[in-house]
């Protein structure tokens, strides 16, 4: 019991510095916001996710991503429009990246180490064509023959879905579970459009390209 107590209390600790292990791996996540463009203004520095920006800044115009990847949201509590990070530095990233308004809240995005696996739905609740992928496909309409996709099942690992073939377009992040209609879910992300659909789609891991 004492050994199990221990353990909880080392993975709280490693939690709470921004690190996670995914099979036997551990990833160390951190991000810096700033109030202005290149790099300018008080600053947020932090490992975890963030559900409002706003109780640290007023304002967020640029950030720099030191370790890991995350998931960023122009409306608090995980909602908008969402665009993906990985490290680096984003001076203006409003005009690097297409962003109307500022981020309001961000996600870290666990590695996975291992195999990746995706059944994408031509139909919503998993109807029409199914095909399932272990890969990065640039166009579902090319590889598939698919003119849509309404719904996935995510089986392994983390995904990044694409409005357009050869990952342009809004995004959305996928974690392991089942997403029964697309349209449904875009218009529960307040701000995304109800019409939206995914043609492209790639795996997120840490030495990926952009």
């Amino acid at each position: 019991m004492a050994g199990l107590v221990n353990y909880n209390r080392n993975i709280f600790q490693f939690l709470s510095l921004g690190i996670i292990f995914t099979n036997d791996f551990f990833f160390h996540f951190q991000i810096i916001f700033y109030e202005d463009k290149n790099f300018q203004g008080r600053s947020y520095e932090t490992s975890q996710d963030c559900p409002d920006m706003s109780s640290h800044l007023s304002r967020c115009h640029s950030c720099r991503v030191e370790s890991g990847c995350f998931m960023v949201y122009d409306r608090p509590n995980y909602m908008g429009n969402q665009y993906f990070m990985r490290k680096g530095e984003y001076s203006d990233y409003q005009r690097m990246m297409g962003m109307n308004d500022c981020i309001r809240s961000s996600r870290m995005i666990p590695m996975h180490r291992g195999n990746f696996r995706m059944r994408i739905y031509e139909r919503e609740n998993f109807g029409g064509q199914m095909h399932e992928m272990m890969d990065d496909c640039d166009s579902i309409q090319e590889r598939y023959r698919m003119s849509d996709c309404q719904s996935c099942n995510v089986m392994d690992g983390h995904w990044l879905m694409y409005e357009q073939p050869h990952f342009r377009g809004r995004q959305m992040y996928m974690r392991p579970g089942e997403y029964r209609n697309f349209r449904e879910m875009s218009m529960g992300m307040g701000g995304m459009s109800g019409g939206m659909r995914f043609m492209s789609m790639r795996r997120i891991m840490d030495n990926m390209t952009m």
